[in-house]
């Protein structure tokens, strides 16, 4: 599991200077579905979706509001519950869920970790750390629109290689390196490249190492269901230095971009969020970015290159683990899955951030291989999101498909997808013809699913419907950068085919709040 990759991998080839290996190498022994989507692209809701796979609008858990404190999900068996109850040892460590529980899982390690983080003076509880000391202002102190702290520099307006911070001050106050809270904010040494503590995806890369080998090596015949989560490319977006070394900023290609892109499209009208002082952060994150340097291309180009740098590097955590699968006997009967919770936008129509309903922000890697199964070195291009993780899985293991505690549970939501891993160009599918994914509008709105902005992305088109009425329609076959909204052409055939695929995708729930569109 990524956390916030996009199409920057040599899978979906999406950057043309990204280097993973990794991925690549692993693409060519599975399915890669090159049109996977996240079914709403924020961290919290994006896993729970898909961990206990139903989707946001059958839940209305749309934004970071704990699983664990809704009624539908509450009810709903995890992925990680169903394989224990199947006699599974249930296997874990890092970011999976955005709000974990140890005992949904048979042994847990490593808590989420977003270091390294820059912290001045010691850690206490509640205590934000800084952004990186590279990181100019106004970008990093990532203020929102009203002067509202929309997340902490420390996160969202930090990046840059990590370094000696023996003798740095920032405003007076000397800076260091540290871990996390979940490690009680303990000092993370940095001498030098050979003189330093793992990062936690270092960490945990090595643990997923170990704990395979051992599993691998162990005469216990017992199944077993292991996940672990990767923090980066999420920001802070620090990797050591080796990292950037391998994309020299005056190299560095930005995004293709088209100049007043953002004219043709509604999420910069429309308010993300009610409450005063939360305002859409994409938009402020691009704002900030881009005045914190004299040249309008300096702060994307910084950011675009501290981006590449955590991909390679969690591309080498990810080749630490799929070794220890491929050089032992797990090789054979394992099924491998590599995916993200979301994309990231980085600068097409003026945004930087995630929780769009844009390509760049919903689009992820999806790969599986399933040996006996699945066709190695194969692309499926029809339309599919995270929603469907959970039923392959059970499909491929032979399990049932009930996941509900109770009454008040939801079954699943989405399809399996071992039919497109023994056929990836099946023309016919169980499942929709559209992959849905949602955006949270204001707390206000939080219970009531058609308050919320949608898309549905089949093959070829994407339509985008926000909860004010406003529409935009893109071809994408054609148009793959999304640069032209149709919508303005009223009498497009696909507005109204869209339309209903949304409707039925989302039926009941959404549906009747959908009266405000002619």
């Amino acid at each position: 599991m990524i956390d916030d990759l996009n199409d920057y991998n040599e899978d979906l080839n999406g950057h043309p200077q990204v280097v993973t290996p990794n991925i690549k190498n692993f693409a060519k022994s599975a399915v890669s579905f090159k049109n996977a989507y996240s079914n709403d692209p924020m961290c919290g809701p994006s896993r729970s979706s898909m961990l206990l796979g139903v989707y946001p609008h059958n839940s209305s858990n749309f934004w970071q509001r704990s699983w664990l404190q809704n009624n539908v999900l509450s009810n709903t068996k995890t992925i990680m519950e169903k394989f224990k109850e199947n006699n599974y040892d249930v296997i874990g460590s890092g970011k999976i869920l955005h709000h974990n529980k140890n005992e949904l899982w048979t042994e847990f390690e490593h808590q989420a970790d977003y270091s390294p983080i820059a912290y001045q003076g010691e850690w206490k509880r509640g205590k934000k750390g800084i952004a990186h000391p590279d990181v100019p202002k106004p970008y990093r102190t990532v203020k929102d629109l009203d002067g509202f702290n929309m997340a902490g520099g420390a996160i969202d307006g930090s990046y840059g290689p990590l370094k000696n911070l023996d003798g740095v001050k920032v405003d007076g106050k000397e800076v260091r390196w540290a871990y996390g809270p979940s490690r009680k904010g303990k000092t993370f040494k940095y001498i030098d490249e050979n003189n330093r503590d793992l990062t936690p995806d270092e960490i945990n890369a090595e643990w997923a190492e170990n704990r395979l080998s051992e599993l691998a090596n162990s005469d216990n015949e017992k199944p077993f269901f292991l996940a672990v989560g990767f923090l980066r490319p999420h920001t802070p977006l620090i990797v050591p230095q080796k990292y950037f070394d391998m994309y020299p900023l005056e190299d560095i290609e930005l995004a293709n971009i088209l100049e007043n892109d953002k004219d043709d499209t509604y999420l910069h009208t429309v308010s993300q969020f009610e409450t005063p002082g939360r305002r859409v952060r994409s938009i402020q994150m691009y704002k900030n970015l881009v005045a914190s340097y004299a040249d309008d291309k300096e702060g994307l180009k910084r950011f675009t290159q501290a981006y590449l740098a955590c991909v390679t590097a969690v591309d080498e955590n990810i080749g630490q683990v799929l070794n220890a699968v491929d050089n032992s006997k797990l090789k054979d009967n394992t099924i491998v899955v590599i995916v993200s919770d979301h994309g990231w936008t980085m600068g097409e129509k003026e945004h930087v951030y995630k929780n769009s309903l844009w390509e760049e922000s919903t689009r992820v890697p999806m790969l599986i291989r399933a040996p006996g199964i699945s066709k190695a070195d194969s692309k499926v291009y029809h339309p599919v999101s995270l929603i469907d993780v959970y039923p392959t899985l059970l499909d491929l293991a032979g399990l049932d498909f009930e996941t509900t505690k109770n009454d008040q549970g939801r079954p699943l939501d989405g399809f399996s997808l071992k039919p497109f891993l023994k056929t990836p160009n099946l023309n016919e599918w169980e499942g929709p013809d559209g992959a849905l994914s949602v955006v949270y509008t204001s707390d206000k709105n939080a219970d009531i699913p058609s308050n919320h902005h949608y898309s549905v992305r089949t093959r070829d088109w994407r339509y985008i419907l926000y909860n004010t009425g406003e529409e935009e329609l893109y071809n994408n076959s054609n148009d793959p950068k999304e640069w032209n909204n149709l919508i303005f052409n009223k009498t497009h055939p696909k507005t109204q085919e869209l339309r209903n695929l949304l409707k039925e995708m989302t039926y009941p729930v959404v549906p009747e709040g959908f009266s405000n569109i002619k």
